[in-house]
């Protein structure tokens, strides 16, 4: 592909720094969001962590306001757009409301999951919006921008949630022979110098989600935050027991449930419920990826965003 500067759709031109906060399941909440874009980088949430679903629409006034204000009171230097997660398959009961309010509240970015429909594709495009579909694999890229979406996140070995089992080195280098738009890249990024590599890889966004979790902001509870702190990555288990689909786990919060990590029963996708029972079974097993070996504290998102920022230009600056 050519070297030239690539030109970023909507909401993705421009943004302050290059990095896409992903979406945390029950983790997320609008504080986290908001917190997120002030700092300048873009925050995101799973539309179905607003449970019952008539909360979605509350927080997306929230957030919408709260941007708003903020951007009135600081032109000179606006906040990053924020983005809303749908999981994008059959048993999930929910997905044509949520769409419904991200249309109605025209939510910058859409990240979809799991299935890529070109009526959801079309949805956000017609009030200008930005889908960004996450992929394991070159085939499922593929699909995905057939389907429509603009960009695409490639989700790496090491990733927290449903996590992938490519080297980051080849997934990039594969999609970049063929496609030219956004593409963010997760896998176990936790610290600004693996946000500059995500960048001379070939991504123009770093994804990154487990370090957000030990955040003030996050909706997880101390015990959480205290995990991911103490843990690196021999803690982190991959698994499909738990939703159907490999994710990347927290050892401690599997051996709390009466379960051996090391001997863990194998699933398989029919187990997939995004319905509304499906915060149960997520509720106690952590989801974490293999970068918190790099989290050393609990701060504020603006705190740890800085620290990203800081890193990523020493790490700029070593290199010339």
């Amino acid at each position: 592909m050519s070297n030239t500067p690539r030109k970023l759709p909507g909401a993705l031109a421009n943004l302050p720094f290059p990095v896409i906060g992903s979406p945390l399941f029950i983790i997320s909440n609008p504080k986290l969001v908001i917190a997120q874009c002030k700092a300048g980088v873009v925050g995101s949430m799973p539309a179905l962590n607003a449970r019952p679903k008539e909360q979605l629409e509350e927080w997306l006034i929230e957030i919408t306001e709260a941007l708003d204000a903020y951007n009135a009171a600081n032109p000179d230097k606006p906040a990053a757009p924020f983005a809303i997660n749908q999981i994008v398959h059959k048993s999930n009961d929910r997905l044509d409301f949520d769409m419904a309010m991200c249309v109605k509240y025209k939510v910058p970015i859409i990240i979809t999951s799991l299935g890529a429909r070109v009526e959801i594709n079309e949805a956000a495009h017609s009030y200008g919006g930005v889908v960004l579909h996450d992929v394991i694999n070159n085939t499922h890229a593929h699909k995905a921008i057939e389907k429509g979406a603009d960009g695409l996140i490639a989700v790496a070995a090491g990733a927290g949630g449903h996590a992938g089992a490519k080297s980051p080195f080849a997934l990039i280098a594969e999609i970049r022979q063929w496609f030219d738009g956004p593409v963010a890249l997760s896998g176990a990024i936790a610290t600004g110098q693996g946000v500059l590599a995500a960048l001379a890889m070939g991504a123009d966004f770093a994804y990154i989600g487990s370090a957000f979790i030990a955040t003030d902001e996050a909706r997880a509870t101390p015990e959480y935050k205290d995990a991911i702190v103490a843990g690196n990555s021999d803690d982190i288990v991959l698994s499909n027991l738990f939703t159907g689909v490999h994710g990347n786990y927290l050892a401690p919060s599997i051996k709390a449930a009466g379960l051996d990590p090391a001997n863990l029963p194998v699933s398989d996708p029919s187990a997939m419920n995004f319905g509304g029972d499906a915060k149960k079974a997520w509720k106690d097993i952590w989801g974490c990826g293999q970068g918190i070996g790099s989290v050393s504290k609990v701060q504020t998102t603006g705190e740890f965003v800085a620290q990203l920022k800081s890193q990523f230009e020493q790490a700029k600056a070593a290199l010339v």
